[in-house]
């Protein structure tokens, strides 16, 4: 049957997918617009197959923290170019994954991808359309969902670094400005845990042998290297676990000295860190 151009602008409209790509899925189907719907979700899946190995390293990262201040969610959806992170079908997708986290509280990731949308489809199936009308790879590559008696979020200023901190023991007093600057310190630097308990195992041992291997090569004598790298241990814990870390607007205080300062006995109970590229 003939394929006029309102039929193609009325898939075009339905389905956001290019003109040409409409009028090719509506020759091979046709004119019936469902399978032509199926033509092109099915090229959207070809090309995530094609492209699943592809680099993501641009993207938007968004948070979103509930009236009561108790509950965060943090999204990363990523790309393969930085001029298809700013276009707008892009940016809807990024909203549209967040809302969908806001509405289901999902538990993880693939909870997340599992949602189903106002259609009936779920989430994974809108990313996989949007893939095959960009033509490149699209993720959500870190979702993470934070419950405390205070969250906070921060969101860098080049929308590809996203933190929540989870705060404990307020005891009355408005911690979001504190929870605000323990957030800009995460994100600015990376602490791998909490304290030296929250480091993997894996982490130190890593650590003592580095340590034992620099004293080696400084010609220490083989007796002194496990005190020496127990040592650095502990300047390695200092460097990189958020509450023994010093507060860098700060620096003659750490973290848990600022927390303590700001209210007693407040404290981090968890923290989350995502970044694309």
């Amino acid at each position: 049957m003939a394929i006029t151009a309102q039929d193609v602008n009325r898939l075009r409209q339905e389905t956001g997918a290019g003109m040409m790509d409409c009028k090719k899925a509506l020759t091979e189907a046709d004119g019936d617009f469902d399978k032509a719907k199926e033509i092109l979700r099915k090229q959207g899946q070809k090309i995530a197959d094609k492209r699943a190995e592809n680099t993501t390293a641009e993207g938007i990262v968004l948070a979103e923290v509930s009236e009561d201040g108790t509950n965060g969610k943090l999204i990363a959806l990523a790309c393969e170019t930085e001029p298809v992170s700013k276009v707008a079908d892009f940016q809807n997708l990024a909203n549209r994954a967040k809302e969908t986290a806001l509405a289901t509280n999902a538990e993880n990731k693939e909870a997340l991808l599992a949602a189903p949308q106002e259609d009936g489809r779920t989430l994974q199936e809108h990313i996989v359309d949007l893939m095959g009308k960009i033509g490149e790879k699209i993720d959500v590559v870190a979702y993470e969902n934070v419950t405390a008696e205070k969250v906070v979020s921060y969101i860098h200023s080049n929308g590809k670094l996203g933190v929540l901190v989870g705060l404990t023991n307020a005891n009355g007093t408005d911690v979001t400005e504190v929870g605000k600057d323990i957030a800009m310190q995460i994100a600015a630097m990376k602490p791998v845990a909490l304290d030296k308990d929250g480091v993997d195992a894996t982490i130190v041992e890593r650590e003592i042998e580095i340590g034992k291997e620099q004293a080696r090569q400084e010609g220490k004598p083989e007796a002194m290297l496990e005190r020496i790298a127990m040592g650095k241990l502990q300047k390695f814990y200092k460097e990189n676990t958020l509450l023994n870390q010093e507060f860098v607007k700060d620096n003659s205080v750490t973290i848990a000295q600022l927390l303590d300062r700001t209210s007693k006995g407040l404290t981090v109970s968890v923290f989350k860190r995502v970044a694309i590229g």
